[in-house]
């Protein structure tokens, strides 16, 4: 109670005051009907303050986002179910949950009365153009009696957090060779106990595909029979985010580094929905997508990387070499030096089909006419040497689409070659 009354607001306390003047009038001039109205006047305020401390602590509150992971500049809705579990109703409530800067203004709702043992939903959006974990909470709920004299704040400490991935953006299918942990096209390979003779097999049923039928252990039976199991060989692909700052250029949310995630979490998601089982690997993280329990770790991973200023291309060759063996390397890189080019060279051994996603970086800057030709021409010899060593490149400039350039990735990123060996011909030829 001496809680709910110091959350008297300024008309409670002019009420006290009103019924201390007129109790003080009633005792001077001997007139029992002031004594009356003195005693109205200090009731009132004393039950609004009863009435509001007691609902304070009889509120339940549950909080619900749909969805709770949200890519980048898409809104999620935050749904905020209130419970009276008092016997009396409530008066006006103010709810204000607390958000981060990154998701926008506080939002401030109102419930005029909730009734005893009822509940009620209010709902907002919230909207995040950068990625990222963010807190959502706690809530703070300010009751008010119908009067307005006495005004008390409840806190819900619960959190909820939203995380915001990358986009993610559907890419066309195309056959990429090296597809598997060994190497070849999709295909299975029976399950034997001792060899290709003792074949674990059954008896032929109907609707069994012919193509499974052991036609050695048909001879030997006298009737049809077929493999017993088969196990398909697993499909491996490992998606490569080089995640070093000085690569990339441009700041926020129109940076190059921000299309290079968004362009890795597009292919991981791609390749997962193709059958393969995807391994995420940059400077901080090393992640199988499998043992995670799917995408969804996946995508979180990606949501808290940050460009950092440690790291080299050495490190994440290592790394990505002491777990993969043949399959599919699809690498994000920004700008390289011809000595990173070599270095990823060596992640080009047998049975592997490597792609580099290769981002000129230096077309998220205006640059004046002998500067641009300059970089043209240095990123231009820089996938050359890539090409060179057995990676298929797609090019990447500002303003470019990924569903637009994945196709090159399965072409071989022939017609790039010659073009960066023109490149590095008339560069030949004019230099001194």
């Amino acid at each position: 109670m001496r809680e709910a009354m110091r959350g008297l607001t300024t008309r409670g306390r002019c009420f006290l005051a009103a019924s201390a003047a007129s109790a003080l009038a009633a005792l001077l001039l001997g007139e029992k009907d002031l004594l009356r109205v003195a005693i109205l006047l200090a009731a009132l305020p004393m039950l609004a303050a009863w009435y509001v401390g007691r609902t304070r602590y009889r509120l339940g509150c549950r909080r619900s986002l749909d969805p709770d992971r949200a890519p980048v500049g898409t809104s999620a809705r935050v749904v905020l179910r209130l419970q009276n579990m008092s016997r009396l109703p409530t008066g006006t409530m103010l709810l204000e949950d607390r958000l981060p800067y990154a998701l926008g203004n506080r939002p401030r709702l109102v419930i005029e009365r909730l009734g005893a043992q009822r509940s009620t939903s209010v709902a907002y959006t919230v909207r995040a153009d950068v990625r990222g974990r963010y807190e959502i909470g706690p809530l703070v709920v300010r009751l008010t009696d119908p009067f307005g004299l006495c005004e008390l704040t409840r806190a819900f400490p619960s959190v909820d957090k939203l995380t915001v991935i990358p986009q993610v953006h559907p890419l066309p299918a195309v056959r990429l060779a090296g597809e598997f942990g060994g190497s070849g096209d999709s295909r299975a390979r029976s399950v034997a106990v001792h060899g290709e003779d003792d074949t674990a097999t059954r008896e032929y049923r109907r609707g069994d595909d012919l193509r499974r039928v052991h036609w050695r252990s048909t001879a030997r039976v006298g009737e049809l029979m077929v493999r017993r199991e088969e196990q398909p060989w697993e499909s491996r692909a490992t998606v490569l985010l080089d995640t070093r700052a000085t690569p990339h250029r441009g700041d926020g949310p129109t940076a190059s580094f921000e299309w290079a995630v968004s362009a890795a979490a597009s292919v991981a998601v791609h390749l997962r929905e193709a059958g393969y089982r995807v391994r995420l690997v940059s400077d901080e993280i090393d992640l199988d997508a499998v043992e995670a329990g799917g995408e969804g770790p996946l995508l979180d991973q990606l949501a808290l990387v940050r460009a950092t200023h440690r790291g080299d291309t050495a490190t994440l060759v290592q790394r990505v070499r002491r777990r993969t063996s043949g399959g599919l390397v699809v690498g994000v890189f920004g700008l390289l030096s011809k000595a990173e080019s070599e270095l990823l060279a060596e992640l080009r051994g047998s049975g592997t089909t490597c792609v580099a996603i290769s981002i000129d970086s230096t077309t998220w800057l205006n640059l004046p006419g002998p500067a641009r030709a300059e970089a043209d021409r240095a990123a231009g010899l820089t996938s050359l040497a890539m090409v060179r060593a057995g990676w298929r490149v797609v090019p990447v400039v500002h303003g470019a689409r990924l569903p637009t350039l994945w196709p090159q990735a399965g072409r071989g990123g022939q017609g790039f070659a010659v073009r960066a060996a023109m490149a590095e011909t008339v560069s030949g030829v004019n230099r001194p």
